[in-house]
């Protein structure tokens, strides 16, 4: 009688860990980046970089959605980054190219109904581009491949491989996911947990994108029926950067910390990513810096967070109950990010992105221009 593949892995972990052969409490963590992996540089970049640099961290493969842009040019951006920094060795596995649901074209009709939306990302529109469409991007093309095992059954296979050891970092729309936990229903149970830059409570801003409407947040927006699978799977536990905690962080520290660096990370970073951006808010790499050093956050709220899916004004906007107003479905409860230690985040982000990267060889060369 023959293991299933997914099964014996797990069987054996179980057997090794029964007779004492355990994995080393110094092991580094291992994490699955899921990413909208919009570039050269910005906070899409930035976060897959905190994984890539951290000797704390095995990243164990990438997997990309489409969202900021579209998920084959995406696959490049991640493919040429990993050329840069010698990590060849960490696969990309291309994802969902649109979300379950929603459409751009419904979208456009909603927004003449609804009002507009402040950023669309691949649907934005400024991008003229096709959804498989790839152009030249500007760092180059990459030599490299993408891997030819999707996203969702790439998550599946690594949890059951090492059962209750990978973290699920979700940085964009929760479509891949969201898949993977509609093939699998055991995939959410058999993570260690889920972290998750999304969502929004009650932002103190001005800011035009949350000032009329404080709990829209892009990456919930872009796919609700996926956000809503995925925060109501039994995770071990969950974890959520919210807007309210991004726009707490102003990095323009951490540019200027990296221009003098020779490390391939920061040239990378100084030279691709717009002043504006680095200057603005910390969105990805807070709640990757924040796995990796807990201390950044200063208060959470351990709330149940939905997204509503009605296809109304609020179609994609956070909805958040605490035990007295919880309604009668099965909701999972959060910790929901709120307040943030900034100097501690720029501190992080400085030494991570100004050191050697771990594992790197045979890294290409920045282009001259």
């Amino acid at each position: 009688m023959r293991l299933n593949a997914l099964v014996a892995p797990a069987l054996l972990s179980a057997l090794l860990s029964c007779s004492g052969v355990a994995e080393s409490q110094d092991a580094p963590r291992m994490v699955i980046a899921d990413q909208d992996a919009s570039g050269p540089g910005g906070s899409d970049m930035a976060s897959l970089l905190v994984f890539l640099q951290s000797p704390k961290v095995d990243l164990l493969g990438i997997t990309v959605v489409s969202g900021d842009s579209w998920r084959d040019l995406e696959v490049a951006h991640t493919l040429r980054l990993l050329e840069f920094m010698g990590r060849t060795d960490v696969k990309v596995h291309p994802g969902a190219a649109f979300p379950l649901v929603r459409t751009q074209e419904w979208t456009r009709l909603a927004l003449q109904m609804y009002g507009k939306v402040t950023w669309m990302g691949a649907w934005s529109e400024e991008n003229k581009m096709r959804w498989d469409e790839v152009g030249t991007p500007a760092e180059g093309l990459p030599a490299t491949k993408a891997s030819d095992e999707d996203a969702a059954h790439f998550m599946v296979r690594m949890v059951h491989l090492h059962p209750h050891q990978v973290t699920i970092y979700g940085a964009g729309p929760l479509t891949n996911i969201a898949l993977a936990i509609r093939l699998d229903p055991h995939f959410a149970e058999s993570a260690q947990e889920l972290i998750i830059m999304g969502g929004s409570v009650n932002p103190h801003t001005e800011a035009p994108e949350w000032v009329n409407a404080p709990r829209h947040e892009f990456n919930f927006w872009f796919d609700p029926e996926a956000a809503h699978i995925a925060l109501t799977a039994p995770w071990p536990k969950i974890t959520i950067t919210t807007i309210d905690a991004s726009i707490q962080t102003h990095l323009d520290g951490v540019l200027k910390n990296m221009t003098a660096s020779n490390a391939n990370a920061a040239k990378y970073l100084v030279k691709y990513t717009q002043q504006g951006s680095v200057s603005g808010y910390a969105w990805d790499e807070l709640a990757a810096a924040t796995w990796l050093d807990p201390a950044i956050t200063v208060h959470e709220r351990n709330v149940y967070i939905d997204v509503s899916l009605s296809h109304g004004s609020d179609y994609g906007d956070t909805m958040i109950y605490s035990d007295s107003d919880k309604p009668a479905l099965t909701l999972q409860k959060v910790h929901a990010q709120i307040d943030v230690d900034a100097p501690r985040l720029e501190k992080d982000l400085t030494a991570l992105f100004t050191s050697p990267t771990p594992k790197a060889r045979d890294a290409v060369a920045l282009p001259a221009k």
